[in-house]
């Protein structure tokens, strides 16, 4: 575009497709991407379109409307307004019902987009089988061991256990009541009289006493 006709011929012919009213601001925000119309520019341009009587300026307070000259278009009856209302409703339902298509387009294009190819397929169809053989010897293996504990056996083991966390927990409370005997007359912390003596506790060693 050219600094001699100063986006006129642009903004006029923009008007006039469009023949809906526009402020400066308006065309300015829509034609300075495409054409690189700076807005003094703009606004001198309607300025002049204007007073050669090529647009229409109406004010409203303090904003300036522009619109295309209503005269060089022609008029159009109710039986043309019916036709074009009908022609709107149909092309407004066209567009609707294509864009739930591409819609669900979409939808169908992402879940193949995050499925699985044929070759990835039948490489995980190959590792799952290789998983599953070696499920198949471990099990083979485990069945033929002969070294299986009976329920005596394990109840026997449990009964063990029993007994030894009880004691665990006899003891620990005896160990206790000793030491909080001693603390009454020592004049230091507890944990100054347990690093004196070398005393471990559980929570040191970090363990717990399992329940019976």
């Amino acid at each position: 575009m050219s600094k001699k006709d100063n986006g006129a011929p642009v903004i006029l012919a923009y008007l006039n497709e469009k023949n809906r009213p526009y402020s400066a601001q308006d065309v300015f925000c829509n034609l300075q991407k495409q054409h690189g119309l700076g807005k003094t520019a703009v606004v001198k341009a309607m300025e002049l379109l204007a007073q050669e009587g090529k647009i229409k300026e109406k004010t409203y307070g303090k904003q300036k409307i522009y619109f295309a000259d209503q005269s060089q278009f022609r008029d159009v009856n109710d039986a043309d307004l019916k036709s074009m209302d009908k022609q709107i409703s149909e092309l407004s339902a066209e567009v609707q019902s294509l864009t739930q298509s591409c819609r669900q387009l979409d939808t169908e294009l992402k879940e193949l987009n995050s499925s699985l190819t044929t070759e990835e397929m039948m490489a995980e169809i190959q590792e799952l089988k290789a998983e599953c053989s070696g499920y198949r010897a471990r099990l083979e293996k485990i069945k033929s061991a002969t070294n299986h504990v009976t329920p005596e056996e394990k109840e026997k083991v449990y009964k063990e256990r029993d007994v030894y966390v009880k004691e665990w927990k006899k003891r620990k409370r005896l160990a206790s009541d000793m030491m909080n005997a001693i603390l009454e007359g020592y004049p230091k912390s507890k944990r100054e009289f347990l690093e004196e003596v070398g005393v471990e506790t559980d929570e040191d060693c970090k363990v717990v006493v399992p329940n019976t």
